[in-house]
């Protein structure tokens, strides 16, 4: 019973660290469609709260679960599908704390100085675009690794 208890923990850790940072590219995109730079900085104030309160509590669910549902279940760090999953995790926490939170905090000051530098911001914007997609293309491997239990 309690290797079922971690893996729905670990599944509900996934379930809310993918809709966050997948949902975050839809309000950065819509903030930005609006071309107003206090819609943007408000935007960008929400994606960086929303990763505060969702995404960086979800990962650390998501890993201690599924380590501990690892432990109980009697799986080996080795096995394929464990380790590429945890290997595209890393990758993906990577890219965020190194690349993405930076130019958050990058976007929101240019946001909000006046006047606006939009050359600037969509500069920037290209780099979160570049580092956020592999943030969220990462966990989207250990998913489909995980699910499908490739490689066995």
């Amino acid at each position: 019973m309690a290797y079922l208890i971690f893996k729905l923990i670990h599944i509900f850790a996934v379930i809310f660290f993918l809709g966050n940072i997948v949902i975050d590219v839809f309000w950065k995109n819509h903030g930005d469609r609006s071309g107003d730079p206090k819609i943007i900085a408000h935007t960008i104030k929400g994606i960086i709260r929303a990763d505060r309160f969702f995404t960086m509590p979800a990962v650390a669910f998501l890993i201690l679960a599924g380590f501990g549902a690892m432990g109980i279940g009697y799986l080996p760090f080795e096995t394929g599908w464990i380790m590429w999953g945890f290997i595209m995790i890393i990758i993906s926490a990577a890219a965020f704390m190194a690349k993405v939170v930076p130019a958050q905090k990058k976007l929101l000051k240019i946001a909000e100085t006046d006047p606006f530098d939009q050359q600037l911001y969509d500069a920037v914007s290209k780099e979160w675009n570049l580092w956020g997609s592999i943030a969220t293309i990462a966990p989207l491997i250990a998913v489909i690794l995980m699910v499908l239990k490739i490689p066995s």
